[in-house]
């Protein structure tokens, strides 16, 4: 029989992946419902910030999420971009439509 041993790496490694998954799927469906800066996002979700950034990076290589806008963050005051992974403010506009 195993035991359950907190201090094994692979079991550690293996809740961080949980944590990863769990805060990105958080960000995604966050900014699939609203705009909002990465400050914003992270004091609506209680994601750092930190992470944040490295989820956006992520997002965007993958396609996933867009940079709409670029204004005054409402939550610090400094100018930044205005974030969403709904499909529907892509400046990206579907080739295949062009002659529907």
């Amino acid at each position: 029989m195993e035991s359950t041993n907190s201090n094994n790496p692979l079991h550690k490694r293996q809740i961080k992946d949980m944590e990863f998954k769990s805060q990105l799927k958080t960000i995604f469906q966050y900014l699939e419902e609203n705009i909002a800066t990465a400050s914003m996002v992270s004091v609506a979700t209680g994601i750092p910030q930190k992470n944040i950034t490295r989820y956006k990076r992520d997002l965007e290589k993958a396609g996933k999420l867009w940079e709409i806008s670029k204004g005054y963050c409402k939550h610090t005051g400094f100018k930044a971009w205005y974030l969403s992974t709904n499909p529907n403010f892509s400046p990206y506009k579907n080739q295949l439509g062009l002659f529907d």
